[in-house]
């Protein structure tokens, strides 16, 4: 379900159901305000072969109606790191330098949200660690959001992390608490309803929980070695007038 997501969010792909809004604009309703504030960067990038490195990022800069599109142009390839290849047919490029080429075509009208699907497929590991480096301080000024499929480059890269099983979100949080999840100790899904207060306060106000993960309808939670998690869970439940509707 990553990519489909992200078809949605860039408007490549209208929702069957449901809403989805980039920087306060839904991706149906309002469309082109919604795709001017996304800089998106697909799993295969279409590039010109024939153009050169800034020929193709100064098109794309035409296309995205940029003001002083030279200077913009100029700024985004030192940014990636190919100011000096600029005059560069982009057949003669390595993948990983094509792979910066469409995170500039991405970057180059300076949108508040870039989207990365599998920003470092295909490439070597030097360029890996290169691109994992640029997404990471991109974050810095942009909202970034990316997809893969490797574990490892989503704890390097991410401050937040969503785990989708099926089109489902199983798990999210922080790496360190994802990481927390995968430790010994069984794992429950576990949905609650008709009670006061906080359902997540409950569960992690029980002994026998190490961590509490708030999911898609209910909540991820990993039991200790060697305890009843499931007896806890329940008691705990009734105890604080709250009806378990899954465990």
């Amino acid at each position: 379900g990553k990519t489909t997501t992200m078809r949605i969010l860039t408007g490549y792909m209208p929702p069957t159901a449901g809403t989805a809004r980039i920087a306060g604009h839904d991706v149906t309703a309002d469309s082109m305000a919604a795709r001017q504030a996304v800089g998106y960067l697909p799993e295969r990038v279409p590039l010109y072969p024939d153009m050169t490195v800034e020929a193709f990022v100064s098109f794309w800069a035409q296309l995205r109606g940029v003001r002083r599109p030279k200077a913009q142009v100029e700024a985004v390839l030192k940014r990636v790191q190919l100011h000096d290849r600029r005059r560069t047919l982009i057949r003669n490029l390595s993948k990983g330098m094509r792979q910066r080429l469409g995170l500039a075509q991405a970057l180059v009208h300076n949108p508040p949200v870039l989207i990365l699907d599998e920003p470092t497929i295909g490439i070597d590991p030097q360029q890996v660690i290169e691109v994992r480096e640029m997404v990471r301080e991109f974050g810095s000024a942009h909202t970034v959001l990316l997809s893969t499929h490797i574990l490892s480059e989503a704890e390097q890269v991410c401050d937040r992390v969503l785990i989708i099983n099926q089109g489902r979100i199983v798990a999210q949080g922080k790496p360190s608490q994802l990481r927390q999840q995968l430790e010994p100790g069984e794992h429950l899904f576990v949905a609650m309803e008709g009670g006061h207060g906080s359902a997540a306060a409950v569960l992690q106000n029980i002994t026998a929980v190490a961590a509490v993960t708030s999911v898609e309808g209910g909540f991820q939670v990993r039991i200790k070695p060697k305890h009843d998690g499931r007896g806890a869970i329940f008691d705990a439940a009734v105890s604080a007038g709250w009806r378990l509707t899954e465990i």
